[in-house]
């Protein structure tokens, strides 16, 4: 079998984090999850990537936020993996410090990635919620 194209991988994570965020939230969490995902493109070009990836660890704080903390945690864990290598979440306090530490050339490619990430989320998530 050939190497999955990178827009594959895109697509599979995606559709794994989907399948994920389905079995542990819920029903009315995963609702939740599908609006955050469609809405965090938008807020990352109005606010920027750690502004919004800090107001979903803080808002993941609470148990009626639990839906944002895993749309952000399926996105650190993708970025670790497409930058570092490693398929898991480096955390919100580790990746902050990197993206803050990243040169403006590295955050724009980091910020095009999650972009590029969560164009496929948007459309999985919603595909899963009548799935299996």
């Amino acid at each position: 079998m050939s190497k999955l194209t990178l827009e594959q991988q895109r697509a599979q994570h995606a559709w794994d984090c989907a399948t994920k965020a389905k079995q542990e939230l819920g029903k009315d969490g995963y609702e939740k999850y599908v609006d955050a995902a469609k809405g965090m493109p938008a807020l990352i070009m109005n606010s920027g990537l750690m502004q919004v990836l800090a107001f979903c660890h803080e808002k993941g704080q609470k148990d009626s936020g639990r839906h944002h903390e895993a749309a952000a945690t399926h996105l650190r864990t993708w970025l670790s993996k497409r930058f570092n290598g490693v398929d898991r979440d480096p955390g919100f306090d580790m990746l902050m410090q990197s993206l803050m530490k990243s040169s403006p050339a590295d955050y724009q490619a980091i910020t095009a990635e999650a972009f590029a990430w969560l164009r496929w989320l948007r459309q999985m998530a919603p595909a899963r919620v009548k799935g299996d």
